[in-house]
């Protein structure tokens, strides 16, 4: 099969496409045929040092998010599962090829009605943007910020907040990007390159961080007395530094846990199920084939990226 390898760490040409060996599945496995494979920021983190949760060492197939269609299972599986549409997480490797063997019970069947490219989407940033707005606890009329409002999971938040009732200000970097927020459901649209942003922004009820780094600080800094700090990401390099102590003199509660793999799990289901409903809309703002995964990789990089990046196979 066709694959893109990740023989050393390094910038984005480091990503080579190449041949790999056909996978089998095992016992308690299912094999399936890639349609799409999705790209987190996480993965660029990886790809550059190694950095991240996954821990591994070249040479490997990256990629930890596909969808396509079952075509075997092995022992233990039931048969039913074979031509099922599924997306499924890969644990940490393999997705960036045209096949992949992954744990039956990790799958999740695509609902009827939804594109697999969207469930694909979905499957990463919908999970974590609907943990997110459910830990947030939002309640009707307040003002919540969204950092990186134009990406994958802020965009998703965006609507996510909205629908719970919140005035969304969302935030994120360059003039296009505050255009796409601006058109995609956001109250207010800032741009945080801009000196005065927070000024615009004004005070919040909840911050949705996933820059981390200075803005993530700011951000901080607009919450009201009794506001909610959901610390996710930290596509800016580090995370926000906030201490117990500042978090309680502010009066401010801070927000890290999003629940166990459990929770998590049936977070993937709810978002598919709004996906397949109409209430949820994942923006695919890259399409990239197999073999540019390095394209991919760069684009999202050089903060470039609207909306979600994925290759298809």
């Amino acid at each position: 099969m066709r694959a893109v390898w990740l023989k050393e760490f390094g910038g984005p040409e480091v990503l080579v496409a190449g041949d790999a060996p056909d996978p089998v599945p095992g016992a308690g496995q299912a094999l399936v045929e890639v349609a799409f494979a999705n790209i987190t920021f996480v993965e660029t983190q990886f790809r550059a040092g190694g950095g991240g949760p996954f821990r591994a060492e070249p040479p490997l197939i990256p990629g930890n998010g596909v969808g396509g269609v079952i075509s075997a299972v092995g022992d233990g599986v039931d048969l039913d599962l074979v031509g099922k549409r599924v997306v499924t997480s890969t644990g940490g490797s393999g997705a960036y090829a045209e096949r992949v063997a992954v744990a039956a019970d990790s799958v999740f069947e695509v609902p009827d009605g939804l594109a697999l490219d969207a469930a694909v989407a979905i499957l990463a940033d919908g999970r974590t943007a609907t943990a997110l707005v459910t830990a947030a606890g939002i309640r009707q009329g307040e003002r919540v910020l969204v950092e990186a409002a134009a990406g994958g999971v802020g965009g998703l938040i965006v609507q996510l907040a909205k629908a719970a009732g919140a005035e969304v200000v969302g935030a994120a970097g360059g003039p296009a990007k505050v255009e796409h927020v601006r058109e995609h459901g956001a109250d207010l649209a800032v741009d945080y390159r801009e000196p005065d942003w927070a000024a615009k922004a004004g005070e919040v009820d909840v911050v949705f961080d996933g820059v981390g780094g200075e803005i993530g600080t700011t951000s901080f800094g607009l919450l009201k007395p009794g506001g909610r700090m959901l610390i996710y990401g930290l596509s800016s390099g580090s995370w926000t530094e906030v201490s117990e102590e500042d978090a309680a003199a502010r009066g401010v509660t801070v927000i890290r846990d999003l629940g166990g793999p459990a929770e998590m799990r049936a977070f993937t289901r709810s978002a598919l199920a709004e996906a397949a409903a109409g209430r949820l809309e994942p923006v695919i703002g890259q399409r990239f084939p197999l073999a540019r995964a390095a394209d991919a990789h760069a684009v999202m990089q050089s903060r470039g990226a609207i909306g979600k990046t994925v290759l298809e196979i």
